[in-house]
């Protein structure tokens, strides 16, 4: 699977060990950065992730800065991408589940890698149920207009 991954300095280390693992499991991963611990900005990053996705050169992101909050709220401006922030295997699950999430933000001062790794390999395996949550994914995308 291509796969996105983006951080802040605060995420620099938890993206490297997430993008190496992943290079491991067999995906080819676009490190969109940054390149070392120095002070950025996490929307900028955020931002070129969901540009990443939106063009298609990425089938799911992965975003990351301290809280996993700002940066998923970055992600989230492209209305092309539907980033999650998650803490634990389940909420990884059902967001890919019940709203076909293509890319999920985690916190690297709230979760250490082993909780990461198991998020990640959740949020990549399981599948869009579709169905009936599938009206609600695309007033995700197109909000109606009343």
């Amino acid at each position: 699977m291509k796969i996105g991954i983006a951080s802040d300095h605060a995420a620099f280390e938890l993206k490297g060990q997430l993008a190496e693992w992943l290079r491991e499991q067999g995906h080819e991963v676009a490190d969109l950065g940054p390149d070392s611990t120095a002070s950025v900005d996490y929307p900028d990053f955020g931002y070129k992730l969901a540009e990443h996705l939106a063009a298609g050169k990425a089938e799911r992101g992965i975003a990351l800065c301290g809280s996993g909050i700002g940066i998923s709220i970055a992600v989230n401006r492209n209305p092309q991408v539907r980033c999650a922030l998650v803490s634990e295997p389940l909420s990884a699950k059902l967001a890919r589940e019940h709203n076909n999430a293509n890319a999920i933000a985690l916190g690297a001062r709230l979760t250490g890698i082993d909780m990461a790794k198991a998020c990640v390999e959740t949020f990549l395996s399981t599948p869009f149920a579709g169905d009936r949550h599938l009206r609600r994914v695309e007033k995700l995308t197109n909000p109606p207009q009343d």
